[in-house]
């Protein structure tokens, strides 16, 4: 159905958000966790950076039907926020990024598992 490639990208997309869960988790809180920037905002940062990028690779390599499991506004939003994080990373309103992880992820979260369910 899905090429194992395309798979794989979901794969890690499931493991970055694990990643900031467990980030979360440790520090109590999102806003907890963003507030430490030496080292939880930052792995935040990358995590939410390398799942907008997963995203990318799978629309440049022409993967939509495994991308038409995801919400649209979940994939450009991600891309946007990389843009952000890459170009601002200083000027990135930490608001939006708690949003996205309490909001967002869980759906991004949601839609991976469907996918490898299948």
């Amino acid at each position: 159905m899905f090429s194992a490639r395309a798979v794989d990208r979901v794969k890690v997309i499931q493991k970055k958000i694990s990643f900031i869960e467990s980030i979360v988790e440790k520090y109590g809180s999102v806003s907890k966790a963003l507030e430490d920037e030496q080292n939880a905002r930052a792995s935040i940062m990358m995590h939410l950076t390398s799942i907008a990028e997963q995203f990318d690779k799978l629309l440049h390599n022409g993967e939509l039907e495994i991308l038409s499991h995801f919400e649209k506004q979940d994939i450009k939003g991600s891309y946007d926020l990389r843009n952000f994080i890459a170009h601002d990373y200083e000027g990135v309103d930490l608001y939006i990024v708690e949003d996205v992880i309490e909001k967002r992820l869980p759906i991004i979260k949601n839609s991976a598992q469907t996918i490898l369910s299948l």
